[in-house]
């Protein structure tokens, strides 16, 4: 498998990078059973691997920290920090009383003395942004991590933290891990562009836009709610809502690509980030060695620009058929606060 730079960071990783939410509770429960998957993935090349604190509240972590037991130094191990893992005040979001405390637990569950890539998983408008990035520079210079960066940030966030940290003379984002598929491309507008413009590296996820690009969900045919992907968001799966609707319409116009391609749809999906640019990574997420062995097969597909421009077609550069991120939303947005002056400053006159 070929390796493509992380960035700035000279860290060379692999276009395919193993994402692990599917490991523990939430996917697949079976430990030994994920550890072959893990390797399985480095034997055919993958060197990047990605997982999250709260993925399976924090079983996921220790299950790759079983993996890498003796093969630690072949990896790129990314992880990331920003959801509640557990109850209570101050035990969450990008404080630095809470990433110097997760950290740890994160460096314990992962059976590792350094995190690789250390990334922020969501934007926290209560804490300042050099608070956050005080305390990740900390960590780069005590060795815990060797580089950090955030994930499905704002383009407008993601330029305030870059000139933050020159202002303070703190080390900055040197990656961003934004959803990005066939489905949603709303990223190409600003996030990828500045991306590109500030040197980052990219690792997508979700290029098979929770499952809908599997060929599992398809237009007139009922839908499987009992397993995978629906059984964590339903209400994303809803046969009766228009924006599933839409999703199994446009679903069914890249089958037909894929057709012509003379790939599966999954292969076209995972595929076509990848022709992007700013794009050094796209993390597949597989929760059975049936999933990854049948990612792998896709290694080899490459999208001419004639098969391209067939894309734009169905999906225009920078829409989104779907909101990706259903698990974050800007304060903007649901503060209505912030969206409304006070009733006595409305009148134009």
């Amino acid at each position: 498998m070929r390796h493509r730079v992380l960035g700035g960071t000279g860290i060379e990783v692999s276009p395919y990078c193993l994402g692990t939410m599917m490991f523990g509770f939430v996917g697949n429960a079976d430990h030994e059973d994920c550890v072959r998957i893990i390797h399985a993935a480095l034997d055919e090349g993958i060197n990047f691997i990605d997982t999250a604190d709260m993925y399976s509240a924090g079983e996921s972590e220790t299950v790759v920290g079983k993996a890498l037991r003796g093969r630690r130094d072949e990896v790129v191990l990314a992880t990331k920090v920003h959801f509640p893992m557990g109850d209570g005040p101050n035990r969450g979001g990008n404080s630095r009383r809470w990433i110097i405390r997760e950290v740890e637990d994160s460096l314990r569950r992962l059976e590792t003395d350094w995190i690789d890539l250390y990334q922020v998983h969501r934007p926290d408008h209560t804490t300042d942004i050099e608070e956050t990035l005080s305390a990740l520079t900390d960590l780069v210079r005590q060795g815990k991590i060797r580089a950090f960066g955030c994930s499905t940030f704002p383009a407008h966030e993601i330029v305030e933290a870059y000139h933050v940290a020159d202002r303070r003379g703190l080390q900055r984002f040197r990656t961003e891990q934004p959803p990005y598929s066939l489905l949603a491309r709303g990223v190409e507008k600003d996030v990828l562009p500045v991306a590109q413009r500030l040197g980052m590296g990219v690792l997508t996820w979700s290029p098979l836009a929770s499952g809908f690009l599997t060929g599992r969900y398809r237009k007139g045919r009922a839908l499987d709610l009992s397993s995978g992907r629906p059984t964590l968001n339903p209400d994303r799966f809803d046969p009766s809502a228009p924006r599933t609707a839409a999703k199994l319409e446009v679903v069914e116009q890249l089958v037909a690509v894929a057709m012509e391609v003379g790939c599966s749809l999954p292969e076209l999906a995972i595929a076509f980030p990848l022709a992007h640019p700013a794009v050094t990574s796209v993390i597949i997420g597989p929760r059975t060695m049936e999933q990854l062995r049948s990612t792998l097969k896709g290694m080899s597909v490459v999208l001419d620009d004639a098969v391209l421009d067939r894309i734009d077609e169905i999906v225009s550069p920078g829409t989104d058929v779907y909101s990706p991120d259903g698990a974050w939303a800007p304060p903007s947005l649901t503060t209505s606060a912030l969206r409304r002056r006070t009733a006595e400053s409305r009148p134009a006159a």
